[in-house]
């Protein structure tokens, strides 16, 4: 008898199926059977079915006479079954990796509930990758099992089959079975709920559910069965009088799926809209619990679907539209005006005199407080108190910057009056291009890092990586800067020919690297504790950069699998690009902490034992910590010729370079990652990369530029450096090596 009975229903799924099945099969957990039910599919849903029953003995292929629908391919599934629990999949849905070992964890933690919720993220059409709203249900804090009236929120869970796994004995004595129609899965879902005497949760993303690109034609009179659905909900909660309390919740998910099929105006047939709104007008007032109050947020549909009409409906449509209509030339008549506003107060500060104590900061474009302006703020207010200083960044990054410095929106009348008359400006990227460089002002320009991909001019030659940058505007902006930092000859050589004008080159090491030489010991503790990475573990640091050939940015490394064959001493901080748009891994569970939103990478890079990237400049900065660097550059030929480098990085990498997953586990595993070879590398690139990192850059721009001091503070030679030891203190560890895959040896083996 297998642990999980994993059944999957196949209709016009040929394109999908093979990776639904291949994601269940490698599972790390093995104890399993699959069931593939060929609902009498016209394309190869069958064959490949039968494919894979002949490669594995775990598969069972089904073929219906005839095409039953969802909800009874289901039910011939579940007659195969002879699991311990059922577990159910869309044929166009995958697994996500080991899965099935997290669904067996908790259900042995929980002690075998009827029912377990886990957790899943929608994959549109268009690739990217998007979890659930409803991942705060699913919190496993409180006692497990428990029954639905501990938490009633269940109720609102996505009314589906493939989110839950169920006690195989429980769905037979109690008799459940999926109704046919297009909305089987809604009286299946709040049955099992109102019915099951034991519930857990488990808040992880186990399935990805893939939601195909809607074809125009969509319209189909299938959605009308919800209204049979639903009649079948309420039968059965009529049919047992201690379920009666579930109404008002019930009868309020009715009316937001109807709402919700009707608002679509694909789900529906071309002039059925009509008797859908009488239908649902008559479900309204059948299944409505009297006394129960209407919500207020969803007061407009409950309203429309009470009174039924579709004219009624028409009537407030048409009624918003209009109203639409008439705030819209009203708001961008008030947008106009508030622009001219703005441009008349910036015209006027222009006329008016520099404040020579004032300083102005941004870094990538408004986000918060850090990297080298970040450093040099502080350096300001540290070396020059006089200087009252000011940080530009939109609303959701304020809580970053200090409280002594004042905060800034983007395009407010005191963000004008900023670049007007502020004496320095500072940036890690150019100001609004609608700045006026006045006589008197200061731009540093930092940049952010030392450059390995091609930059600026080099970029014409990449017209599919430039896209529309607009190289006048940015030579434009590259004749307003009087200082460029630099923290190494090569940097200083590459931004004097990609960048040409006439600045003037600040080769004092990196402001943001300053950190690495200040901090303590106890400083790393403290950081490593904030982050939650345990005692004693090796806290790996992966930041992989931008690819500008993909249009989204996923991960090809999978990080579950990774630390699967390292085994328990290793962590993962996973930090994702800030062009990313979202985390990294979704969701960071287990041994893997998303800490894309971390203010300070610095702080990242302090916590961790050993840094993990592919060709970001991150590499260049980490080097100042003289810890360990492994490249992972799976795609580096493509990286290349898409976007160009300045040195190869095979020739003179910071560390080992690992070509693909299994030798980045190899140079773990065997100790490669910090041994004598991984050393050397690592001083012939701080060598080159890190000359004046010394921990005083920033007080050396502020010396030179606001206090025109001549005579710097000499720059400490690399030898003498002491670079803040690893918290993890790795050399009294013995490597937790594990076995590692063979040609002849599945992955999973090591696990």
């Amino acid at each position: 008898m297998p642990r999980f009975s994993v059944i999957v229903p196949a209709y016009k799924v040929q394109a999908y199926l093979p990776a639904c099945l291949e994601s269940v099969l490698p599972q790390s957990y093995e104890d399993l059977e699959l069931i593939v039910v060929d609902d009498a599919s016209p394309d190869a849903c069958g064959e490949i079915a039968d494919e894979f029953a002949a490669r594995d003995p775990r598969v069972r292929a089904v073929h219906l006479a005839r095409n039953r629908g969802l909800g009874p391919a289901r039910n011939a599934g579940i007659s195969e079954a002879t699991g311990d629990y059922l577990v159910f999949l869309d044929g166009d849905d995958t697994l996500t990796p080991h899965a099935l070992r997290a669904i067996a964890d908790r259900l042995k933690e929980t002690g075998e509930p009827d029912v377990l919720l886990y957790d899943h993220a929608l994959v549109p059409w268009s690739g990217e990758t998007v979890r659930s709203a409803f991942t705060g249900q699913l919190a496993e804090q409180g006692g497990a099992p428990f029954l639905l009236e501990d938490r009633p929120g269940l109720l609102r869970a996505p009314t589906a089959a493939w989110n839950m796994a169920y006690r195989r004995e429980f769905a037979e004595g109690g008799s459940l079975a999926f109704p046919s129609g297009h909305h089987a899965d809604t009286p299946w879902t709040y049955q099992v709920l109102m019915t099951a005497e034991s519930i857990a949760t488990l808040d992880r993303v186990c399935v990805h559910h893939r939601q195909r690109r809607p074809s125009r034609a969509l319209g189909t009179a299938g959605h009308l069965d919800i209204f049979d659905q639903y009649d079948r909900v309420f039968a059965h909660v009529d049919s047992r009088p201690e379920l009666a309390r579930w109404r008002p919740v019930l009868f309020d998910r009715m009316v937001d799926d109807l709402w919700a099929v009707f608002a679509d105006r694909d789900r529906l047939p071309r002039g059925s809209r009509g008797e859908f709104l009488g239908r649902a007008r008559d479900h309204y007032r059948a299944h409505r619990t009297p006394g129960h109050p209407v919500p207020v947020r969803p007061w407009l549909r409950h309203q429309v679907l009470r009174l039924g009409p579709y004219r009624t409906y028409r009537v407030v449509e048409l009624a918003r539209r209009l109203g639409q209509r008439a705030t819209g030339p009203v708001a961008h008549l008030a947008g106009a005006l508030r622009a001219a506003a703005l441009r008349l107060h910036y015209r006027v500060q222009l006329c008016l005199p520099l404040r020579e104590d004032r300083a102005v900061f941004a870094a990538y474009g408004g986000r918060g407080h850090g990297c080298n302006p970040g450093a040099l703020e502080e350096a300001f207010r540290t070396f020059a108190p006089h200087i009252r200083t000011a940080w530009i960044a939109r609303p959701e990054h304020h809580h970053t910057i200090p409280t002594a410095t004042l905060r800034l929106r983007p395009g407010t009348a005191a963000y004008w009056t900023a670049l007007a008359r502020s004496k320095y400006l500072v940036n890690n990227t150019d100001f609004d291009c609608r700045l006026v460089k006045r006589p008197g002002q200061v731009l540093v320009q930092t940049q952010h890092g030392t450059p390995l991909k091609h930059m600026g001019l080099d970029l014409q030659e990449r017209p599919a990586v430039a896209g529309d940058l607009d190289f006048d505007a940015m030579l434009s902006g590259v004749d307003q800067w009087d200082h460029l930092l630099s923290p190494n000859r090569h940097t200083t050589l590459t931004w004097e020919r990609v960048f040409p004008g006439g600045y003037t080159v600040l080769p004092y090491g990196c402001p943001r690297n300053d950190v690495f030489q200040r901090a303590t010991s106890q400083d790393v503790r403290r950081l490593r504790e904030s982050l939650g990475i345990p005692e004693g573990s090796v806290a790996i640091l992966y930041a992989p950069t931008h690819r500008d050939y993909r249009r989204t940015q996923h991960v090809t490394l999978d990080l579950d699998r990774l630390l699967c064959r390292l085994g328990p001493r290793f962590v993962v901080l996973a930090r994702a690009h800030h062009r990313h748009g979202g985390p990294l891994v979704s969701p960071a569970t287990g041994r893997i902490i998303d800490v894309s939103d971390h203010p300070s990478v610095e702080s990242l890079c302090l916590a961790s034992d050993a840094l993990v990237t592919d060709y970001s400049s991150l590499m260049f900065d980490y080097a100042n910590l003289d810890r360990p660097i492994v490249i992972h550059a799976e795609d580096l030929e493509a990286y290349e010729v898409a976007r160009g480098t300045y040195f190869d990085l095979r020739s003179f990498p910071p560390g080992p370079v690992a070509r693909s997953e299994d030798e980045l586990t190899d140079v773990f595993a065997t100790g490669h990652w910090h041994g004598s070879r991984s050393t050397q590398l690592r001083s012939a690139f701080r060598e080159r990369f890190c000359p004046y990192d010394d921990g005083r850059a920033a007080e050396r721009v502020v010396r030179h530029v606001l206090l025109g001091e001549s005579e710097l503070p000499p720059v400490i030679p690399l030898a003498e450096r002491h670079p803040v030891p690893s918290a993890a203190a790795l050399d009294r560890f013995p490597l937790a090596t594990v076995p590692l895959p063979t040609m002849a040896t599945p992955v999973t083996e090591t696990c």
